[in-house]
């Protein structure tokens, strides 16, 4: 619990501070970089999520781990009926309920024992590139078992991940689990998984690369994001790579994007 409560003071002051793409993104980088890294995601999880089937028009859907609210603009562009936005930390959720007036804005502790979201009520669900900071693996667990209960049998749940195929990485705000452990974690609370696809391939953190590759490219990265005008120009250049990359790609050495279904 002591961990958990480190990790929940961490962010409510990075967010207090930061209520920005860059907060809740690779903050070392910018707000510009990360403005056009998030136009990437957009567009992968919009096109991904719109070729579910899914008839948004009548669906309840929530997002977990809100943070800045972008996902709730995806799923409302996607044009679903019902979108409800979380966060754990005061510092969102009280943004949050005050840039989207309209949206039911909950606060729940997605992995604490039991949960606290009505059985069954929602179509869809998206955990995006959250589920890695809850760092004690039991109460990962748990909140994949929290957002089982809240689907619907045959509800969709959409989550970004790193997904590694090298070992796994731990560190004090972040895990970075392998694909096998994330596979059997969901399977063992009712997910099957549906497909994966790359998110991001080089505008991230390469940390499922070689570590020679992982340093340079860093390194790079942060080079030309010394200031928000390089910033703007680098992302935007490897913006347009991007959007290649992540469609011509079965797998990507940094964030993906993984659709499953409830049982």
């Amino acid at each position: 619990m002591k961990q958990h409560a480190e990790l929940e003071d961490f962010w409510e002051r990075r967010l207090g501070a930061d209520w920005t793409e860059s907060g809740v993104g690779y903050q070392r980088l910018g707000l510009a970089f990360n403005t056009w890294m998030y136009r990437v995601r957009g567009e992968v999880f919009r096109r991904e999520v719109g070729a579910l089937g899914l008839d948004l028009s009548s669906s309840r859907v929530l997002d977990v781990g809100s943070g800045t609210g972008f996902y709730l603009r995806q799923w409302r562009a996607l044009g679903a009926k019902s979108v409800t936005g979380s966060d754990l930390t005061a510092a969102a959720v009280g943004r949050l309920r005050e840039r989207f007036p309209h949206t039911e804005i909950l606060r729940p502790d997605i992995a604490a024992p039991g949960g606290t979201l009505e059985p069954g009520s929602f179509d869809a669900v998206s955990a995006m590139d959250m589920l890695f900071h809850i760092t004690d693996d039991a109460r990962y667990r748990a909140a994949l078992r929290s957002i089982a209960r809240a689907l619907r049998p045959g509800g969709a749940f959409v989550l970004s991940e790193n997904f590694l195929h090298r070992p796994e990485q731990r560190g004090d705000h972040q895990v970075n689990h392998t694909l096998t452990w994330i596979t059997g974690a969901l399977g063992e609370a009712g997910f099957d998984v549906v497909r994966r696809t790359p998110m991001l391939v080089l505008m991230n953190a390469q940390v499922d690369a070689n570590p020679v590759w992982r340093k340079l490219w860093g390194g790079l990265l942060r080079a030309v994001t010394l200031t928000e005008t390089t910033g703007e120009i680098a992302g935007g250049l490897l913006a347009l790579a991007e959007r290649r990359l992540v469609r011509v790609l079965r797998e990507s050495p940094t964030t993906e994007l993984m659709i499953c279904r409830r049982r």
